[in-house]
């Protein structure tokens, strides 16, 4: 039986209510919905679920060498999805989640997820908005990129989000304009596989902010000293191009992409 795309407004406490649970059993029965983060709407799919992986990059129009990153409810999360969790990806957790902040970490090996070609890592970010953490309490971790085909303008609403993915997302949560105020900026990622880590896309954190809990911390292009080493990345994301570029283009993006991003 074909699905029947849904469209709530997450403002509404009754519609809400109804949306988180229609937008729970759309994702395990390994379809995609449409969600606020902080950043921009992101499309988002069971991360556990290679089948709804699949079903989002294709929603996007994307290939699998652009792994979505993942949205978790909370800090506690990293250490389920993650190992060898270095201390300065701890700190700035701890500071900066919920957040506009991804962290490319190494991923636990005995996961049995498929979230395309990571190389071994997962990019990690708790949103700081409370329909989307909210869900992900219920859910557990999804697999969430901007809710844009690629090449395209993010969407800043989830009306937005359906004039570009329609009736291929289930359901449709709506809760006002995203970010709430400013200028729409993908999350900063940082790729903490590396010593000292380094970050891999400008966002809505700035260097100088984060450079206060790990004052190691690499720039984009800046290099290390001489003297040090850093083991090979297994995570070198695009470059935005716009608002996370395509507002810039996820939900992140993260572990292992390299065209033009727009995600959360």
């Amino acid at each position: 039986m074909d699905s029947v795309t849904s469209r709530f407004d997450a403002l509404d406490s009754q519609q809400r209510d109804a949306g988180l649970a229609a937008a729970q059993a759309a994702l395990s029965a390994q379809r995609c919905i449409v969600m606020p983060t902080d950043t921009v709407y992101g499309i988002a799919a069971d991360a556990f679920s290679a089948q709804a992986v699949s079903t989002l990059l294709a929603c996007k129009g994307r290939g699998r060498n652009m792994p979505p990153p993942v949205l978790i409810p909370a800090i506690q999360t990293m250490d389920g999805l993650a190992v060898d969790v270095p201390d300065d990806a701890r700190a700035l957790a701890e500071e900066f989640w919920p957040g506009a902040l991804t962290l490319i970490l190494q991923a636990q090996p005995s996961l049995t997820w498929d979230l395309g070609e990571t190389r071994g890592t997962v990019a990690l970010r708790v949103p700081d908005d409370e329909v989307a953490r909210d869900l992900l309490a219920v859910t557990g971790p999804l697999a969430v990129s901007s809710a844009n085909r690629t090449g395209q303008q993010a969407a800043a609403t989830a009306a937005e989000a359906f004039e570009q993915l329609g009736e291929s997302v289930d359901v449709y949560l709506e809760a006002g304009q995203r970010p709430v105020s400013g200028e729409a900026l993908s999350s900063t990622i940082v790729d903490c596989t590396l010593n000292p880590p380094r970050v891999v896309r400008e966002g809505a954190l700035g260097l100088e902010a984060l450079r206060v809990v790990v004052p190691g911390l690499l720039g984009l292009g800046e290099e290390p000293p001489a003297a040090e080493t850093e083991p090979e990345s297994a995570a070198e994301p695009e470059t935005a191009t716009g608002p996370e570029s395509d507002a810039a283009e996820d939900a992140g993006e993260a572990s292992g992409a390299t065209e033009p991003a727009t995600d959360s």
